[in-house]
């Protein structure tokens, strides 16, 4: 399905009966990452996913997609659908996105996921990170999508799942030039956003990889502490719903089932 959003379109999946989830994708990623979640969730649940801005189907709207931006899309498409009450379970972008969104609807929200993502703003170095890799993919955009695909898994697992990195790598293709740099541009001004969590009642998840090459173990421990959320770590990096797709499902199942029960 298709909202327009300030003459952008939107894309998004509206599917199932019962608790709403809202599922929001990572960089690089889109609505299909969660083809293989979904149909265990829809079984109980009614689950949202959207496109973000640049990625999939969806347009783009500028040069920067702000993490403030990407949640007010979320939101339109919430308000469209006349949703009140919802869980949200962000994957790495998602996250930040969760995050901004819950900091101004947070007296909507049941409970915040945050997988393989952090609540912390980007270290100065990531953001140079970002800017090279801005100015990179000018030049080799399929070759430096298909890397920055390759580095989200735990290298031992390169082989193993060498099908599904194949169709993720053919899926972050779809992501336009600009919807890369905007994206990029968004997540480098995010700010620190602990408080979000730390200062609401709303269940808190917060999923790691213990093995993730790009959020640091010790750092994600020492967050859901801080935060006051429950802890989930699992063996392997970045990509926890596909390195471990069948630990991911029960366990977001047993979070939508208790934000479900806490009202």
């Amino acid at each position: 399905m298709i909202l327009n959003f300030k003459n952008a379109n939107i894309f998004y999946t509206d599917q199932g009966k019962g608790t709403v989830v809202v599922l929001i994708h990572g960089f690089l990623e889109n609505t299909t990452m969660w083809d293989k979640i979904k149909p265990e969730l829809i079984k109980k649940n009614r689950i949202i996913t959207v496109d973000l801005l640049g990625h999939g189907k969806s347009d783009c709207l500028g040069y920067v997609h702000s993490m403030e931006l990407f949640a007010e899309t979320i939101d339109a498409v919430l308000k469209h659908l006349k949703i009140r009450k919802y869980i949200l379970v962000g994957h790495s972008l998602g996250g930040y996105i969760s995050l901004a969104h819950a900091k101004i609807n947070f007296a909507k929200i049941k409970g915040l996921c945050l997988l393989n993502s952090t609540s912390y703003e980007d270290s100065e170095e990531r953001k140079k990170l970002r800017t090279r890799a801005n100015k990179m993919v000018q030049n080799n955009f399929e070759n430096m999508v298909k890397l920055s695909i390759s580095n989200l898994f735990h290298q031992e697992n390169l082989a193993a799942f060498k099908s599904e990195i194949t169709a993720v790598k053919n899926e972050a293709l779809q992501t336009s030039l600009q919807g890369y740099i905007a994206a990029n541009e968004g997540m480098k001004l995010r700010e620190n956003t602990n408080f979000v969590l730390s200062e609401n009642n709303f269940k808190k998840l917060l999923i790691i990889g213990k093995k993730d090459p790009v959020l640091e173990y010790e750092i994600s421990l020492e967050e859901a502490k801080k935060t006051n959320s429950e802890l989930v770590v699992f063996p392997d990096g970045h990509m926890s719903h596909i390195e471990n797709k069948v630990e991911l499902i029960v366990v977001l199942k047993n979070f939508i089932k208790t934000c479900s029960s806490k009202l």
